[in-house]
């Protein structure tokens, strides 16, 4: 399932107490002996990263991959790309209970990185990034635990809506919908001329979940939404009220057939490649969405001119602030046991070179200092300026509550798409999850 060098309001939700003033010294002789013998002995780092599509960004990561080991010849990198869902749900969780998990791999951070540290998987790299943390900003802190960093950002970024700007023209959409009424009858324009309004990829779960994720946001408070995080309560309303939404939504029939077993980003079959391929008006989906739109797409050209992109509409009288954003990011952790190097290969993939070669690739928004500066896309643009005007990022709720609360969460949401679910049992099972 791939933003952050823009004013400090636009990330209330990361930033917290002062970050690295206090942070006191840890280590130790044990540690101090491993720093000396770095790059000193052959190293063998496994890499566990979600770019398996071959495009831009799988190509990128092996040529970051290449140039580390050329730098360091002591350094072996080896690379296994896995999809999101599998990588996250499956492949990631199973590898950390084992005893041979990978080196480095993907790391959501939030409450999903709690769990992490909790059960004692992670490498505590505090004191090894101190500058690398003051570059990023209070992107980091959503890999930090307890003012501890236990990995690094590359990407960051808010979701919004892309779409087809021929099909809105044709349809007779001469503005992005700013509200959802606005949204619900540009649904119904769309219609008029047999174009699928919303391409859903609700067969891998989260793409459906985030639907219900952006009712919340709308439904509730900012402190609501700031209590069920710290203390994983949701007994206001407002988690039942998103529901709600979210079936008159649904309601409505704004996606494709059949969407409940369509893949999200898998091919040009997909969800993303209903966007990328003409298929479909719109699509639900992160600042990552464009390098994948470009992988499944079979006229990258036609593409480039016909794309946009817009931030979820507001809801009118709703309690939730109409200019907070759904957001999120893609970094990466060192397993506990992993050797020295680990950190040092997380530290050169947020660098300033590598950072800026990564916007270049339009896979996603860097987190560094003046790396924004690659990004040339225009709906990648739009998606810079548009989290410099929110009031609020929120992280992505499954990975805001933690990765027990967030699995029976989006079940949950997808049983009201696939029509035997229901708001309430959404909220039971956040609730009985959250209880475990």
């Amino acid at each position: 399932m791939a933003m952050k060098r823009r004013a400090g309001a636009v990330l209330a939700l990361f930033v917290t107490s002062a970050l690295l003033a206090s942070a006191c010294t840890s280590g130790g002789d044990d540690e101090k002996a491993a720093e000396s013998e770095l790059f000193k002995n052959p190293v063998t780092l496994t890499w566990w990263h979600n770019a398996s599509q071959d495009g831009p960004g799988k190509t990128y990561w092996e040529k970051v991959a290449k140039d580390f080991s050329a730098a360091h010849p002591t350094v072996k990198i080896e690379i296994e790309a896995i999809e999101t869902n599998q990588l996250q749900r499956t492949r990631l969780p199973a590898a950390l209970l084992s005893n041979d998990p990978p080196d480095i791999f993907q790391a959501w951070g939030g409450g999903e990185m709690r769990e992490q540290v909790e059960a004692d998987y992670l490498k505590d790299i505090t004191d090894q990034v101190k500058s690398e943390v003051a570059d990023i900003g209070s992107a980091s802190e959503i890999w930090q635990v307890e003012g501890k960093q236990y990995g690094l950002p590359f990407r960051m970024g808010i979701e919004g809506i892309w779409y087809n700007k021929d099909m809105f023209a044709r349809a007779g959409i001469s503005a992005p919908p700013t509200t959802f009424e606005e949204l619900n009858a540009a649904v119904t324009k769309l219609k008029a001329i047999n174009v699928v309004p919303i391409a859903l990829g609700a067969g891998d779960k989260w793409p459906a979940a985030h639907w219900w994720y952006n009712f919340a946001l709308r439904a509730c408070s900012v402190d609501t939404l700031k209590k069920a995080t710290k203390d994983r309560t949701f007994d206001d309303p407002c988690f039942v009220k998103a529901g709600q939404d979210l079936k008159a939504f649904i309601d409505t029939k704004p996606f494709q057939n059949n969407f409940i077993a369509t893949p999200g980003q898998n091919d040009p079959t997909s969800a993303n490649g209903m966007l990328a391929n003409g298929k479909a008006a719109m699509e639900l989906m992160g600042d990552w969405n464009r390098g994948t739109l470009d992988t499944v797409a079979t006229d990258k050209a036609a593409l480039g001119k016909f794309l946009g992109w817009f931030p979820v509409p507001a809801i009118s009288g709703s309690a939730g602030d109409p200019k907070a954003a759904l957001g999120g990011g893609d970094g990466f952790a060192c397993s506990k046991n992993a050797p020295a190097e680990c950190v040092e290969f997380l530290k050169y993939i947020v660098s300033p070179e590598v950072q800026k070669g990564y916007a270049a690739t339009g896979t996603g928004l860097p987190v560094a200092k003046g790396a924004a500066d690659g990004v040339t896309d225009p709906a990648l643009k739009s998606i810079l300026e548009s989290t410099a005007s929110a009031t609020y990022v929120q992280l992505w709720l499954d990975t805001a509550f933690g990765s027990t609360v967030g699995t029976a969460m989006n079940d949950a949401i997808v049983a009201i798409f696939a029509g035997n679910g229901t708001p309430e049992k959404v909220v039971s099972a956040m609730k009985a999850a959250a209880s475990k």
